[in-house]
Parts: structure tokens; C-alpha cells; sequence
């Protein structure tokens, strides 16, 4: 009888300077060459004095008339595999150039932008945080309107508890500034965009959200999420994912996404529509249970065939965004069924 081979588990331990998802990207863009413009938005510093770039690539067309969607990873950076599906998906791209034609024409007519390492320090340290301990994703200046959850909701007591927002009345750090920064100038002028944070979530499915977090109250854009949750019901009808607002599971202070959803609207005539992906790290759990007892086995799938199969798994979300982006404008919901569409989402998210 035959004996399978035993399963190949990914290291959970970076070597000493190496930052694999870093070498990855790099790769990928030498392969991208003229294709890709490529820009260090910032650099950060971790313990051993090595110093790592923050990259921001662009790839389409920049004429700043067109749409725009961002792909950003690695906010938090025990969360690897959101750097990793990004990644994954900027390669595809490239590789896709080479012969695709009618990618190209697509192009022509819209601009992608990829951040897939927003926090190299915290993905080369295996922490949630940023080197100075600080939660990007609670480091914005915007407060919760209601309870939040204790500590998970952030915290200014410091650095060594989770959730950690950083020094009250200090600037963002620098990664949270690098985020904006690219996000204020690829996206938020543009007369339509799209952003897609990926993460990973203690949960049993994949989620996506879009703000508020820092209040229960549907944002102004609720038409055109709902406009776009049903064209990709009809494109996906089996897809895998619950669409909400974060509010419907928790408020927090400090969210980047808020923060820059609420800057949007000093422009009214430009939609903005900032979604995150939550990948529900139990379903890689519940197969291979040992993962609880390993902190990176918490947030990441550890076993090879099953990290490629989330890579696989998210292609038809990143791939719909790029089109519902490119063609924004056959399906954007018009004036006449305003209310009508309103009081729909209303009953579905609130």
C-alpha cells in the first residue's frame, strides 16, 4: 500500500533579515519592467538596524479622468497571507501582459494600484503591529461614536497590550501616512475607485466590509455598494462571502479607511468606495487544528496546497473589482430608484 507523502508546512519563522513576501514582490516587479511604475512611498527601520521600502506600484492608465482601484496587504503583519493574495494578483497581471491582449485594452482605460506590504517591520517581526507597537489600523484620528470593545476597540494605555492606537495627538505613523499618501493621490481624485484591504479574521467565513467602524450610521455611498453587491451576486451567486458594514460586528476607534472615506467627501461628486477583506482563518483551523497552537498558524494557513487555495480562492473578487471599476458607469444606480434602492440596503445592512 502506497503511503502518501507527508504534507509540506510553510516555516513560521522568517529568517534573520529576509522578508520572503518582499523578495516575492520584487521579483515580480523586475518582471513587470516598463509596465509597472514602481515608487517608494516610505521607509521604516526594524530592531536590527536593516531598513525596509514601503512600495506603491501602478499599473494602467494614470490619466486621472479614469477609475482606479487600490489592492493593499499587510497592515497588520502577522497577517501574511493578506500581502500574499495581493501579491499573488499583481503577478497574475504581469504575467498575464506578456500575451493577453485584451487585458491590455483594459488597461487603457483603467488604473490599478498595489500596496501589498503596507507594514514590511511587523511582517519581518511576525507582530500585529507596526515595529513601534502601534495598530495601523486603530492610528487614524477619528473617534468611535459609541462603545467600543474593550482593548480590541483601541487602547492608549501602550504599546505592550493589542490594539495599541499610538500617542494621543501625535502624527501617524509612518506606515499609516505612506497608506493615505498613496490612497489621496492614486485614488481619491479620481471620479470613481475602489480600495480592497485584505486580512485575515478569527471567523468561519470570509467577510467584507466597508465603513463605518467608528459609527452604526450607513455611510453616504450605500447605494452604490448595494448597486455593487448585486452585480457581483450576479456574476458570483455562489460566492463565499458575507458583505456588511464593519459595524454590524464592532465599533473601533481609529480606522485608516474612515478616515479616508470621511476626507472623500469633500469632493461629492466623486465616489469612493473603501471595502476590506476579512479571509476567515478557522476554515484553515478546523482542517488542521494543531494551527491553534502556533501564532502565525492563527492568522495564516500553514499548510502549502492550502495557501494556494486561498491565492486561488479571492482571484474572481480581485478580477470583478478591476471590471466593475473599468465599467463603473453601466452600473452605478441612477437618481429615479434612489429612494426605492436606499430603503433596500437599509433593510439588508441596518
Amino acid at each position: 500500500m502506497l503511503r502518501r507523502p507527508p504534507q509540506q508546512h510553510r516555516p513560521t519563522i522568517v529568517p534573520h533579515n529576509v522578508l520572503p513576501e518582499l523578495l516575492a514582490l520584487e521579483k515580480i516587479m523586475e518582471l513587470g519592467g516598463s509596465d509597472l511604475q514602481v515608487r517608494v512611498v516610505r521607509e521604516v527601520s526594524v530592531a536590527s538596524g536593516r531598513r525596509f521600502p514601503i512600495y506603491s506600484i501602478g499599473i494602467g492608465n494614470p490619466a486621472p479622468h479614469l477609475p482606479a482601484v487600490g489592492f493593499f496587504g499587510g497592515v497588520h503583519g502577522l497577517e501574511r497571507i493578506g500581502a500574499e493574495v495581493v501579491i499573488a494578483y499583481l503577478q497574475n497581471i504581469v504575467m498575464r501582459l506578456r500575451w493577453d491582449t485584451t487585458l491590455r485594452q483594459q488597461l487603457d482605460h483603467v488604473r490599478l494600484v498595489f500596496m501589498p506590504i503596507v507594514n514590511p517591520g511587523g511582517m519581518w517581526a511576525a507582530t500585529r503591529a507596526n515595529p513601534n507597537g502601534v495598530d495601523l489600523m486603530r492610528n487614524a484620528p477619528v473617534e468611535a461614536l459609541d462603545r467600543v470593545p474593550f482593548l480590541m476597540g483601541g487602547q492608549r494605555l501602550g504599546p505592550g497590550l493589542p490594539w495599541y492606537r499610538g500617542p494621543f495627538g501625535e502624527p501617524m505613523e509612518i506606515e499609516s501616512q505612506a497608506l493615505c499618501e498613496v490612497v489621496r493621490t492614486e485614488l481619491l481624485p479620481r471620479p470613481f475607485s475602489i480600495a480592497l484591504d485584505c486580512h485575515s479574521g478569527f471567523g468561519v467565513r470570509d467577510r467584507l466590509w466597508f465603513p463605518f467602524a467608528h459609527t452604526r450610521k450607513p455611510i453616504s455611498h450605500l447605494n452604490e455598494l448595494h448597486a455593487l453587491k448585486e452585480i457581483f451576486l450576479q456574476a458570483h451567486s455562489h460566492h463565499q462571502y458575507i458583505i456588511e458594514p464593519q459595524s454590524a460586528q464592532y465599533l473601533a476607534h481609529g480606522d485608516l479607511w474612515d478616515y479616508l472615506y470621511l476626507q472623500s467627501g469633500a469632493h461629492p461628486e466623486r465616489i469612493f468606495l473603501p471595502l476590506t477583506l476579512e479571509m476567515g482563518s478557522w476554515i484553515w483551523i478546523k482542517k488542521n487544528p494543531r494551527q491553534l497552537f502556533s501564532r502565525m498558524g492563527i492568522f495564516n494557513p500553514l499548510v502549502d496546497h492550502r495557501q494556494q487555495r486561498v491565492l486561488r480562492r479571492h482571484l474572481a473578487l480581485f478580477i470583478f473589482l478591476t471590471h466593475a471599476a473599468c465599467s463603473h458607469y453601466r452600473w452605478l444606480p441612477d437618481a429615479e430608484h434612489y429612494e426605492q434602492r436606499r430603503a433596500h440596503a437599509l433593510a439588508e445592512w441596518y
